[in-house]
């Protein structure tokens, strides 16, 4: 375990180099976990310093939260407004370009 000193205070690993118990918030989400409002403890520092990963304990991990049925069913429905034509109303399997405002059968048919 090499640790560097890093001005910001976070204890700083080489890459591929971080302990057990420390995630990235990639590695977190994989497990199907989030950093549960818990600040990040360390980092990894890659490419001479121009990257960085914070890594999070994964004993504080809570688990990812879950859309209820009322959210999931006002996402379905905003994103069903975004496929319906305002001009002809129909139902698009693309999202409705927002520079036409309208499908692009009714684009093409509209006067320029």
């Amino acid at each position: 375990m090499t640790t560097t000193y890093d001005p910001t205070g976070f204890d700083t690993f080489a890459y591929r180099m971080a302990p057990e118990g420390l995630a990235t918030r990639r590695q977190l989400r994989a497990a199907g976990l989030r950093p549960g409002g818990h600040d990040p403890v360390a980092q990894i520092l890659w490419r001479r310093g121009k990257r960085v990963a914070y890594l999070y304990r994964l004993d504080l991990a809570a688990p990812k939260r879950v859309a209820t049925p009322a959210q999931r069913a006002a996402i379905a429905k905003a994103l069903r407004a975004r496929r319906t034509c305002r001009l002809c109303g129909l139902v698009q399997p693309y999202y409705i370009p927002r520079r036409y405002g309208c499908c692009f059968d009714c684009h093409e048919g509209s006067p320029s």
